[in-house]
């Protein structure tokens, strides 16, 4: 791995997507300079800003200022925060806003908070007057190294997570980390575990480096700029070969399938963050490899122990609440699978491992094999 950059030097990732190409922006203090940008990418637009109560009260105010001393009107759309607001009920609230604040197909929305924000805010302008562009400013470490990059926009259903949406690029990501200094102890460690994603699905080496510079990323020392920005790079590098997932992109869904059917499981509840279970779902997707004879078993110990040693969930039974309310049996678990949208004429895909940093599609997974799996996982004590 190379060494960590400076805090004081922004990083630019170039996601390559040709006419529809966007730099994101990593770096302590880079949110000052969003209104300069914005101005110097769309001259004379108007903008609307999307966030929740909780991301208002700490970087609305900056927002505003910055887009003000860049003279770009504005105006400001508040949701609650939570899964809640991805949902029918809030993509009314935010379009109908839209509307009301008279943003055309050549103004900007800004998605200033974490991944629903990001999710909510770009369908909505996805499908605004047939699509209007967006920024996306990510305020949480989840929403700095996956759900802002990619273009990937949508909502919930109560069938399932992100069933409704629509692929649609932002045209530039303002990654500040110093607005992660905010984020609860919970929150940052659910991002992590999509920073860690990303080296088991194909970075050995750079798995290993967070295995020796993770505290200094959770303190906020240079690591940390230097973990989002390796994580953006693999992101870009795989969006800009398959943006609409077709093939490769489904790599970046390491443990999402068990996690997604969690989070539905749970109500998508603060029982369970997104993050916190992908990091269970990425465990049970490296056991499952495992029995499948794919993984070797010192790798699965070695994934469980990191995750563990940063406070991550490792075990369905870390989940909240796991002994009083359950998560379903296996049955209903696999039900909400086949809600996934990676399932293709009600077959399972699941992204396996082969190792650590080496991550691969398998289509078409036994049912049955999946559930004797998940019944083995509900029955462990503890």
């Amino acid at each position: 791995m190379t060494a960590p950059l400076k805090n004081s030097d922004p990083i630019t990732v170039d996601v390559a997507l040709g006419e529809r190409a966007y730099d994101i922006v990593i770096g302590r203090g880079v949110l000052a300079r969003l209104g300069q940008r914005i101005a110097a990418l769309r001259p004379g637009v108007r903008t609307a800003i999307v966030t929740d109560r909780t991301v208002a009260k700490h970087w609305l105010g900056a927002t505003e200022a910055s887009l003000a001393q860049a003279g770009i009107p504005t105006a400001t759309i508040v949701v609650d925060e939570g899964e809640g607001s991805k949902s029918y009920a809030g993509l009314q609230q935010v379009s109908e806003a839209l509307i009301a604040a008279k943003i055309e197909r050549n103004d900007l929305v800004i998605a200033l908070g974490g991944g629903v924000v990001g999710d909510l805010a770009g369908f909505a302008a996805a499908i605004l007057r047939r699509g209007v562009d967006f920024v996306q400013v990510p305020t949480s470490l989840l929403a700095q190294v996956d759900s802002s990059v990619g273009g990937k926009t949508g909502i919930n259903s109560p069938q399932g997570k992100n069933l409704l949406g629509a692929f649609h690029q932002p045209v530039l990501v303002i990654a500040d980390t110093a607005v992660l200094d905010t984020l609860s102890p919970r929150q940052f460690r659910a991002g992590y575990a999509e920073v860690a994603k990303y080296g088991l699905l194909g970075d050995a080496a750079f798995f290993t480096w967070l295995e020796s510079n993770h505290a200094d990323l959770f303190k906020g020392g240079a690591a940390r700029e230097h973990a989002i920005a390796t994580s953006c790079r693999a992101k870009a590098a795989i969006v800009a070969r398959d943006e609409r997932e077709t093939g490769d992109r489904a790599l970046l869904n390491l443990g999402h399938t068990f996690g997604h059917a969690l989070e539905a499981a749970t109500g998508f509840s603060d029982r369970l963050f997104h993050g916190e279970g992908v990091a269970v779902g990425m465990v049970l997707a490296a056991q499952f490899s495992a029995e499948l004879g794919m993984l070797p078993e010192g790798d699965v110990a070695r994934i469980i122990h990191h995750l563990d040693q940063v406070g991550l969930p490792t075990h369905l039974q870390d989940i909240a609440g796991f002994a009083q309310e359950g998560i379903g049996d296996a049955d209903s678990l696999l039900a909400l699978m086949a809600q996934d949208k990676k399932v293709k004429r009600g077959k399972l895909t699941f992204i396996l491992m082969e190792a650590i940093g080496r991550a691969v599609i398998a289509k078409d997974v036994d049912p049955a094999k999946v559930r004797d799996f998940l019944q083995g996982r509900l029955a462990r004590r503890g």
